[in-house]
């Protein structure tokens, strides 16, 4: 799973970057990072179940999660931090299907062409990361396929959090 889980890294990376949607290094974010494992768990009996019928969808959501995540760090850790899940804090405000568009309206506060753009950029994304993961050639149901499902929302998660620093200013230079 190790070797999946860089191959996807590299060719989201290599991706986003033609796109200049990201740095050539991939930021560190401790405090965003750290919010994985809780985000991941409780995402993932919504994320899994929308699987089958909504691949991209259920990929792509936790690229705009981190993204949330990422400007929350940016406004308001404080207050955010102590919010004990935050991803059902986003969800639970439209709902599982309109989880993107509360966050390109509400979070990041993009609207119009900008708002259509990073949903194409999410969407490219997590079509790629599908395509990835169907090569894989993984049984369904398996615990490899699970395993496989989870190495590639981490990746979306992390991609995500790239994406939004560098769309605040942030710029990942070697010192």
């Amino acid at each position: 799973m190790e070797q999946f889980t860089d191959t996807l890294l590299a060719n989201l990376h290599r991706f986003l970057l033609k796109r200049e949607a990201v740095d050539e290094r991939l930021p560190e974010c401790p405090d965003v990072e750290g919010k994985w494992p809780p985000i991941a768990e409780a995402y993932l009996p919504d994320g899994a179940r929308e699987f089958s019928n909504y691949p991209v969808a259920s990929l792509g959501w936790m690229m705009f999660i981190a993204m949330a995540v990422t400007k929350f760090w940016d406004v308001d850790w404080e207050k955010y931090d102590k919010i004990e899940d935050l991803y059902l804090y986003l969800r639970d405000q439209r709902g599982y299907d309109n989880l993107d568009e509360y966050i390109l309206d509400e979070v990041l506060d993009l609207h119009g062409a900008d708002a259509e753009q990073m949903q194409e950029l999410v969407g490219d994304c997590a079509e790629r990361v599908k395509r990835d993961l169907y090569a894989l050639d993984v049984e369904p149901g398996t615990v490899d396929a699970f395993k496989a499902y989870v190495t590639c929302l981490q990746v979306m998660y992390r991609m995500g959090m790239a994406v939004q620093l560098k769309a605040m200013g942030y710029h990942m230079t070697k010192i």
